[in-house]
This record gives C-alpha cells, sequence and structure tokens, in this order.
C-alpha cells in the first residue's frame, strides 16, 4: 500500500499512557476468544462490554513509544484521513454531510463510550461516542488464529470495515438495526439475519472506500485486495466455527460467511457506489 501526505487529527493514541484496569468480561480463556470472534469486525459491542464481571486488570506502568508504534500511528492517522476525505466526497456527491469519527489506537484495556474495551474484543466501533477502538496486537491473532497473512492494507481494511459502521450509524442504519432488536418482535435467527446484513454492507463500504481513495490517490500496490479479501474470507463466520468448534452453523452467524464477506467487498470495490449496498433487501427477503 502506498502511503500518502495525509495525516488525521482524530486520531488519539493512548497507547504507553498507563491506566488499565476496568472489568474483565467473563473470566477464562475460552471467554476472550470467543469475545475475539464476535467483536472483530463487528458493531455495537455495548451489551457485552456493559455487563462484564471478573476481575480487575492490573494498570499498565506508563513508557515511552517505540519508533514502529510512532510508526503504526502515523499509519493509522494517513489511513483515518484517506477515510476522512473520501467518504466527505461521497457524502457531499449524495447532498450529505460527512462528520468523521475519532480512531482510538490503546493496549490491553480502556474506556469507551460502550463501556470497557479490551485488546481481546478486536477493533470495534462504538456508536455511544462515534469512535474506532484498536488494539493493534489484535492483528497478531489475526494471522496466527485466523489464518491471515497481515499487510498494511489488511490494518486499512479493517479500519474501513468499522467506518462503514460509522457511516451505517450516520446514514440512520445502526439506530433502525437497534430499534428492531429492543422491539423484541424478532427471533435471535431473526436478528442474527439482520446483523449478518448489517456486517455485509460495512464490508461493502470498505471496497467503496478502495475505490474511491485509490482513484483519488492511486494507494494500491499489486496484492493489496486479495490481501482484504483473504482477511475478510478469515473472519467469515463458517471458517472461525470451523476453526472454534469443527462444525458450521449457518443460523447462528452474524457477519457472513467468507464467501459472502468476499462477495460483498468486492462488490463496493467494483461498484464504487455507495447506492448499490442494499444488503438488507437482497439477504432479508
Amino acid at each position: 500500500m502506498k502511503w500518502t501526505e495525509d495525516r488525521s487529527g482524530n486520531v488519539e493514541d493512548r497507547r504507553g499512557s498507563g491506566g488499565g484496569g476496568g472489568a474483565i468480561v467473563g473470566g477464562g480463556l475460552g471467554t476472550l476468544i470467543i469475545a475475539a470472534i464476535i467483536f472483530f469486525l463487528g458493531g455495537d459491542p455495548s451489551s457485552i462490554l456493559s455487563s462484564g464481571g471478573g476481575s480487575n486488570s492490573a494498570p499498565t506502568e506508563q513508557r515511552q513509544l517505540n519508533a514502529n508504534e510512532l510508526k503504526v500511528r502515523e499509519f493509522v492517522q494517513m489511513v483515518t484521513a484517506e477515510n476522512e476525505q473520501t467518504w466527505t466526497k461521497i457524502f457531499a456527491d449524495n447532498g450529505m454531510q460527512y462528520r468523521p469519527a475519532k480512531v482510538i489506537l490503546f493496549e490491553n484495556t480502556t474506556q469507551s463510550g460502550c463501556g470497557t474495551a479490551q485488546s481481546a474484543m478486536g477493533p470495534f466501533y462504538c456508536p455511544a461516542d462515534q469512535s474506532v477502538y484498536m488494539d493493534m496486537s489484535f492483528f497478531n491473532e489475526l494471522q496466527s488464529r485466523f489464518g491471515a497473512q497481515v499487510t498494511e492494507f489488511t490494518i486499512a481494511y479493517v479500519m474501513a470495515h468499522e467506518i462503514g459502521h460509522h457511516v451505517q450509524t450516520l446514514l440512520g442504519t445502526t439506530q433502525k438495526v437497534d430499534a428492531l432488536r429492543r422491539s423484541g418482535k424478532y427471533s435471535e435467527a431473526d436478528m442474527n439475519r439482520v446483523s449478518v446484513a448489517t456486517e455485509l454492507q460495512a464490508d461493502f463500504y470498505a471496497g467503496v472506500w478502495a475505490k474511491q481513495t485509490d482513484n483519488r490517490e492511486h494507494i494500491l500496490e499489486p496484492g493489496d485486495i486479495d490481501a482484504a479479501i483473504e482477511a475478510a474470507e478469515a473472519v467469515g463466520d463458517d471458517n472461525i466455527q470451523k476453526r472454534s468448534q469443527g462444525y458450521v452453523n449457518q443460523e447462528s452467524f452474524t457477519h457472513g460467511s467468507s464467501a459472502q464477506r468476499k462477495e460483498w467487498f468486492m462488490k463496493g470495490y467494483n461498484t464504487g457506489d455507495i447506492r448499490q449496498g442494499d444488503t438488507f433487501n437482497q439477504l432479508l427477503k
């Protein structure tokens, strides 16, 4: 992935600042793995984040960030800026105004508008404070546990997916989905299908972002789109279920299969048109 000169001021880096503490969701390693599976590339995590019990983690000492960590921050600032520029243009082209999300880098644990955030949950978007939370150590898990080869564009894809959830909040999609969930009128299976449509639309938006940003800045290099597809497929529900429990239960899907995640990311990339991403009508017929 080619770097640009753009940097966003909407990135907050909490790494190395000390702090720590906060509730641990559940209690054992198995629970943490489940939490990672549930929340990686997910939407609103508030129901679990705010309900956690367990013990407090020990505070971390303040420390200076090393050169690699500073480079990571700069990369995140660049990708955030490219998301802001691309979505500002897309919204303007459709007669709307884009409001940027905040991106927060942390390590181990931090506080979010949705409750206590922890590294085991993976990157997530919190609608309550319209912020994306990322502990970069989770990308090691993506490679070692889920089998994806992590590149710079893998990280860019994940960020674009999470900011896709922010786009959904700005467009009112998140609020409509939450209203359906709170209504109590729909079964768990029904809401799982709605969740899949929500996640696949965020994948679609990530593809739109990649296309539009490359048109403007020529950021893509050979292999970048393949890296995004590999990451999307790695966190497909079928792949995760096979790895974690040895079998696939399609009714319990919440994010979509590997094939679906690839399909909708590529549809976004091939069309570059936000209007082509109505996953709800496509999947909930």
